[in-house]
């Protein structure tokens, strides 16, 4: 029952031809960085989620490499699950990939600069999501991307 769950994941994120490749070192050997990707959102996908939250997939990663990656999450969508994720400065072709864009704007701060940022976005009473952040090291003008399979 596994190795038919792990066949399934391994040939959605498109990786079925590496089943025998090592991940290696980073810049060094093995998977390139589009592929450790991948391979990062398979390792989740193997517990079958309905939904999946991602922080910048595309980060790091050219725009071929970037497409091949969001082409995957797309696949994903695509089996029935539910992808919510950010992205920076997405080309085009991603961005038209997403069923639904909310932009990020109401923010509350409670406490210090250095304490937990909170903020709520909610789409006409459909759906509500509470986000607690650090803002050392947040860029609030990210764009959280959603996408409904149910919209298909």
């Amino acid at each position: 029952m596994f190795q038919k769950i792990v066949e399934e994941v391994m040939g959605l994120i498109e990786l079925t031809d590496l089943r025998s490749a090592m991940v290696g070192i980073p810049g060094v050997n093995g998977l390139s960085a589009e592929q450790r990707k991948r391979l990062t959102i398979a390792v989740e996908l193997v517990a079958s989620p309905s939904i999946i939250f991602m922080d910048e997939p595309t980060t790091g990663l050219d725009a071929r490499a970037a497409a091949i990656v969001m082409r995957t999450v797309r696949n994903t969508v695509n089996t029935g699950r539910t992808v919510v994720c950010t992205i920076h400065q997405p080309s085009i072709e991603i961005f038209e990939s997403f069923d639904e864009v909310c932009r990020v704007y109401n923010l509350t701060m409670h406490g210090p600069e250095s304490t937990i940022t909170e903020f709520t976005i909610e789409k006409e009473g459909q759906f509500s999501i509470h986000i607690s952040v650090s803002p050392m090291n947040t860029n609030f003008s990210k764009i959280l991307m959603l996408s409904y399979p149910w919209l298909q």
